[in-house]
């Protein structure tokens, strides 16, 4: 977390322990009030608050983490960025974040490291080309990306898959988004603290939010481990904890919250230089920089706030990770994770009002948090600031629900996140 140095310095400064470094971001104590108080600090409350003071000229904004910045599921994902949705409002909202991420680095002076090696959907049947064709197709129609690859097509790209006739879900092809890839999750959110610091932002962690100030029916600040503060407008962007939040305040969110379990393994000479996902076999995987393979998979369908494994979950996902990739059987595992992700019925994120004056919410994106990033603090800080809807943001309003304008992408590509 440090300014540019040349080689000697950073030698030279490790040595003395680093007292020479200037901090990244500042530890300020809480003022009394502030315009916007943003409860989270991950990637969508910095990104909010950055975008708040950059694009609005809001600086009299506070960040509030009951941890440490970026220690929730910012810091517990696999890191995947991408757009290949079918419905043409999750096109938009993710493409958007897709966009931001190609010039983030330069905007925030600060290498984020997003790497665009693409992204493979598999498919393992000809009623699965039938409709990897239709959606390629849609992401075509609504602006993204997307080519429709024939069995060999995917050999060419990963060819350490298994392409055996024999395997459990032979491959018969994928779709390919090339714009797709993966970032390095730490440096999105430290990238984004330190601008946001440097225009004044209040970055304070530690600060557990333990309750909402309710006054004539409006929230009017929080109430914290550090004491009361006062907001014009608060903002929570807490993840798989956002119900928890809303229920502060009396509202009820269509949310469930779930374990999201995460592995990487022994670092490996290259193998494959893209993401390969499996929908049948519910994996997912990529190699990072550092050489390790990054495996995810499915929900573990428990309702749950435990970032620990759970060991059905683990044996279904690396076992099809196995059947994807044969040659990987004997690659050790360094660690796994879990991260509490919020899902709601539809799969599609919940942007807008929480049901009571003063309080909006940026929570539902179940497993696809980090790739929006960008976009949810984009479209959120726009909301905060101008008190009404971004038009990429509005379908996705929490009353959508009530309204029966579902964005069901579960159902329409049969990805849950």
């Amino acid at each position: 977390m440090t300014s540019t140095y040349s080689a000697f310095s950073i030698l030279r400064e490790g040595l003395r322990g680093g007292r020479g470094w200037r901090q990244a971001w500042r530890s300020p104590d809480p003022k009394p009030a502030y315009d916007v108080i943003l409860i989270g600090a991950g990637g969508h409350g910095l990104a909010t608050a950055y975008y708040l003071a950059k694009r609005h000229g809001l600086r009299n904004v506070a960040v509030l983490d009951k941890g440490w910045l970026g220690g929730g599921n910012t810091g517990r994902n696999t890191t995947v960025i991408r757009s290949n949705y079918f419905y043409p409002e999750s096109v938009a909202l993710y493409d958007l974040s897709v966009r931001l991420y190609e010039g983030l680095s330069k905007e925030l002076n600060y290498n984020v490291m997003f790497s665009q090696r693409g992204m493979l959907v598999m498919a393992h049947s000809e009623h699965e080309m039938e409709m990897a064709a239709r959606h390629t197709n849609a992401m075509r129609l609504n602006g993204a990306d997307a080519e429709l690859l024939e069995a060999d097509g995917v050999r060419k790209r990963a060819p350490l898959l298994n392409f055996s006739p024999q395997a459990r879900y032979p491959i018969h092809g994928a779709v390919w988004q090339g714009r797709a890839g993966t970032g390095r999750h730490d440096a999105v959110a430290w990238g984004y603290a330190r601008a946001a610091d440097r225009l004044g932002v209040d970055i304070l962690q530690n600060c557990e939010v333990t309750d909402l100030i309710v006054e004539a029916g409006r929230v009017t600040g929080v109430e914290t481990t550090r004491g009361r503060i006062r907001a014009g407008v608060v903002g929570a962007a807490a993840a798989g904890h956002s119900s928890v939040i809303a229920g502060m305040a009396g509202q009820r969110l269509p949310l469930h919250s779930y374990a999201l379990q995460a592995f990487v393994s022994e670092p490996l000479k290259p193998v494959i230089d893209t993401v390969a996902f499996s929908p049948a076999y519910g994996t997912y995987f990529s190699q990072s920089d550092k050489g390790g393979l990054v495996i995810g998979g499915g929900l573990d369908r428990v309702p749950s706030y435990g970032q620990r494994g759970n060991l059905p979950m683990q044996e279904a996902v690396l076992s099809g990770l196995i059947e994807m990739a044969p040659m990987l059987g004997k690659v050790k595992l360094l660690r796994h994770w879990a991260g509490i992700v919020d899902v709601t019925p539809d799969s599609s994120p919940l942007i807008g009002p929480a049901g009571i004056e003063g309080l909006y919410i940026n929570c539902g994106w179940g497993t696809g948090g980090f790739k929006a990033i960008p976009a949810g603090g984009y479209l959120f800080a726009h909301l905060l600031a101008e008190g009404r809807h971004h038009e990429i943001s509005r379908p996705f309003d929490p009353d959508r629900f009530a309204a029966g304008r579902l964005i069901d992408e579960g159902a329409a590509w049969g990805i849950a996140h």
